[in-house]
C-alpha cells in the first residue's frame, strides 16, 4: 500500500495518479494504474500472497498533479523501486512538495 501527502498544503495528495511495475528480467511489466483516494491513499488489489518476492516500482505522476493544483514542480514523475521478500508487508508512503520529496517503509 501506500499513501501522499502534499507537504506544500499539509493535506492528502488527492487524485494522483501512480502506477505499480514488477521487474521481471531486465524491463518492467506495469501491474495496476490507479489514483490516490481522498485520503490520499492507494491499496492495491494484491495480497500478500500474489505479491511475490522481486522488485518493484512505484511511478507518481507529480507533474499532472501539482498542474491541477496551480503549481509548477521540479519533478514530472516521482520513481520508488523497492524490493519484497516472502511474506512481509510494505507500505511506502511519499512525502512531496513541488520541489522535494521523501519516502521510508511505512507500517
Amino acid at each position: 500500500s501506500t499513501h501522499v501527502l502534499d507537504t506544500s498544503t499539509g493535506t492528502p495528495a488527492v487524485g494522483l495518479f501512480v502506477d505499480l511495475y514488477k521487474k521481471r528480467d531486465e524491463s518492467w511489466t506495469l501491474w495496476h494504474s490507479t489514483t490516490t483516494s481522498g485520503d490520499g491513499r492507494v491499496q492495491f488489489p494484491f495480497s500478500q500472497d500474489s505479491m511475490a518476492a522481486g522488485t518493484y516500482k512505484l511511478k507518481f505522476n507529480v507533474e499532472d498533479y501539482f498542474k491541477k493544483n496551480d503549481k509548477a514542480t521540479l519533478y514530472p514523475f516521482v520513481e520508488i523501486v523497492f524490493k519484497v521478500s516472502e511474506g512481509a508487508h510494505y507500505h511506502i508512503p511519499l512525502l512531496l512538495s513541488p520541489y522535494g520529496y521523501t519516502t521510508y517503509r511505512g507500517s
